[in-house]
């Protein structure tokens, strides 16, 4: 039932929206589709750029892969003005706590083990979502010819492990706070996702400012400092996940 949910939000509200940009595409400027670096799946390379395959891995990533490319075939064949944005793993301040870094910040606040998925060696790269935003509003005021029918990855370039994130954590919030427990791997797991964002910087002059040991730091004192805004998300950590052999983890 929740893989249908993806594919009409993202699928099918997809539709929706490039719709109304193709019936009122005089008086739009441009269409920014907010993608994801899910869509490529593991890295076959050092880094990833827009020309990397595509290969979703999870029934959630291939929702989102067919909204990313359903854009696309909207300019190809009706010239909307659209541009593809594919960030990389955001966090930051106000995020779902079913995320891996709210997950563990809250976890170690109210004293929980950080569950680590699998051995904690899948790598990701990290953007700040002050980053992400700034590039957004790059784009909003760019030469929007420049831009449309653009695909355009957002991130730093740099990966980071679960488990390294764990032992982060521990430095910064204090080790008898952090506990680590290991579960089962997800379902569709993803490796390792390393952008290569060069051009987001050619075409907006952007790059991203916010180290991820000083976005970690920013993002842990705001959920130290509001908790009243996360208490009632705490059941949110841990999703029921039914496993490909029909194991019911909690993840």
């Amino acid at each position: 039932m929740i893989i249908v949910f993806f594919f009409e939000t993202d699928v099918l509200g997809t539709q929706v929206v490039s719709n109304a940009v193709l019936r009122n595409r005089e008086r739009i400027e441009l269409f920014v589709h907010i993608s994801t670096s899910e869509v490529y799946g593991t890295a076959v390379g050092e880094v990833m750029d827009e020309d990397h395959p595509l290969n979703p891995m999870s029934p959630y990533a291939a929702a989102k892969c067919g909204a990313d490319r359903l854009v696309y075939s909207y300019w190809q064949t009706y010239n909307i003005p659209a541009v593809i944005i594919r960030p990389f793993n955001n966090f930051g301040p106000y995020q779902h706590l079913e995320k891996v870094i709210p997950r563990f910040i809250t976890s170690a606040i109210i004293g929980e083990p950080m569950t680590v998925h699998g051995d904690g060696s899948a790598r990701r790269d990290f953007l700040f979502v002050d980053d992400h935003c700034e590039a957004l509003d790059r784009v909003l005021h760019s030469d929007k010819q420049s831009v449309i029918g653009q695909v355009i990855n957002l991130g730093t370039k740099r990966d980071v492990s679960v488990l390294e994130i764990a032992e982060i954590l521990k430095s910064i919030m204090g080790e008898a706070h952090c506990d680590v427990e290991f579960v089962g791997n997800r379902p569709g797991q993803v490796f390792r996702h390393t952008c290569d964002a060069s051009k987001a910087e050619s075409l907006l002059g952007w790059r991203p400012s916010t180290s991820f040991e000083d976005g970690l730091r920013k993002t842990v004192d705001w959920y130290v400092a509001n908790r009243e805004w996360w208490e009632h998300q705490r059941w949110m950590r841990h999703i029921p996940i039914v496993t490909a052999d029909g194991k019911r983890e909690l993840h």
